[in-house]
């Protein structure tokens, strides 16, 4: 780890985070923390991968979709009106609207197929965009001139890489730049993601081989064809078992590659001085451990 110890966090001129967990366990609350603090420059992977490496498709699906009226029809196919997303740090649904979800297209659905592609799309562009961590850790400083760095992480991250694997080319270079920190969750904790899940669905990615072995129970257990998935139906039935399917890889990633704190310890930064404290407590609580 780039800070060995809490002497080391303490005396260092610039400080580097990266923030990994489960959507909704305070990664994007403590980043806002941080860079409201003034010395904190904040690079959101969802925010990248829906400008930089999903733009494009994004904006194309919904032209694609508008071509479907014919007096939008007329007016995009004379340059008259101009369709894009107005994505934004706090409002990323233009990358979840594109992934969707499998299922009857009459309910909003994807065929499995499509689904499939734009996941795989999903997967390029998240590993594109934390790979561009190095290149806002120099532009931070370089053309902005803060102090200090945190990377915030989409909750798919565990799901491309092999945190048992020591020469892991994400990993590797993700924790030669930054303290890699993972914000960890509790029953109580997962029991509310999974009730606020339940209530406003969205989509999620997944690792294929996952995808496929809950897709096909799902088929399994509830007689039906691909064609007739309810969409929202299946992603809530498969949140609780990614929840599940994610924990473990987080560990690794902490146990191999950073430290964890807890969501609850989190959830009481107020000001980079009380995160600063954090991070030197768990600095030192890992050391004494080891």
């Amino acid at each position: 780890m780039i800070y060995g110890s809490a002497k080391d966090w303490r005396d260092a001129a610039r400080k580097k985070v990266l923030f990994f967990g489960m959507s909704g366990l305070g990664k994007t609350y403590v980043s806002n923390v941080l860079r409201d603090s003034g010395n904190w420059f904040h690079y959101s992977i969802d925010y990248r991968i829906g400008t930089r490496y999903m733009g494009e498709y994004i904006a194309d699906n919904a032209k694609a979709e508008a071509m479907k009226i014919p007096f939008l029809r007329e007016l995009l196919l004379s340059d008259s009106i101009f369709i894009g997303s107005n994505i934004s740090f706090e409002n990323l649904t233009p990358v979840a609207a594109y992934l969707g979800k499998p299922g009857n297209p009459a309910l909003g659905g994807l065929d499995l197929p499509e689904y499939k592609r734009r996941q795989e799309q999903f997967r390029q562009a998240e590993i594109h965009a934390l790979l561009d961590t190095e290149y806002f850790l120099d532009r931070a400083q370089r053309l902005y001139h803060y102090p200090h760095f945190i990377c915030d992480t989409g909750g798919s991250i565990c799901e491309w890489v092999d945190p048992e694997n020591p020469t892991d080319h994400v990993l590797s270079e993700l924790s030669r730049q930054t303290l890699m920190i993972w914000i960890q969750g509790d029953e109580d904790h997962t029991a509310e993601l999974i009730r606020r899940f339940d209530k406003a669905p969205k989509p999620m990615s997944y690792q294929p081989e996952f995808l496929t072995r809950v897709w096909n129970d799902y088929l399994s257990q509830n007689g039906c064809r691909s064609e007739d998935v309810d969409p929202n139906a299946f992603i809530r039935w498969t949140y609780a078992q990614a929840l599940a399917h994610r924990q473990p890889r987080y560990q690794a990633m902490a146990d191999n590659w950073g430290v964890t704190v807890t969501a609850d310890d989190m959830h009481k930064v107020r000001d980079a001085a009380d995160f600063d404290e954090l991070i030197e407590h768990t600095l030192e609580t890992r050391a004494n451990r080891a």
